[in-house]
């Protein structure tokens, strides 16, 4: 296990970078492209800050509603498949939460800034500053 700068810190740094020092200094395609750069650096930052957690809770919820033990793409498979099959939908219990939970879990990785994402924590009374 390693010390300090952890693989988190490393990529806030490295995108700060890009952002406050390289695409300021360049201009058209080159800044575009450190801003692109910076903003797929913060996203694989917060991946990794946070899939882990949410990648369990959203197991656990898939074995207790589909009441079965997989890996989580199988288990991902299996809701997919019954939901296709009409065998679960909307009113089977939990199916609408879980939906919702994991929507919300990958908008804070992917567009944490996101206006309906950010409206829809303050509906759920959720704070994620």
């Amino acid at each position: 296990m390693q010390d300090k700068p952890t693989p988190s810190e490393v990529l806030t740094a490295v995108a700060q970078f890009l952002k406050n020092t390289v695409a300021p200094a360049t201009t058209g395609h080159t800044s575009f492209q450190a801003r692109v750069a910076a903003n797929a650096l913060e996203m694989m930052r917060r991946h990794l800050d946070m899939a882990p957690t949410a990648e369990a809770a959203e197991h656990e919820r898939l074995k207790a509603m589909l009441g079965m033990d997989a890996d989580l793409p199988t288990l991902n498979a299996e809701l997919s498949r019954r939901i296709a099959d009409g065998e679960m939908d909307l009113s089977t219990p939990g199916l609408g939460d879980h939906l919702w939970t994991i929507t919300l879990d990958k908008l804070a990785v992917d567009q944490p800034t996101y206006a309906a994402y950010r409206a829809s924590l303050a509906e759920r009374g959720v704070d994620k500053d």
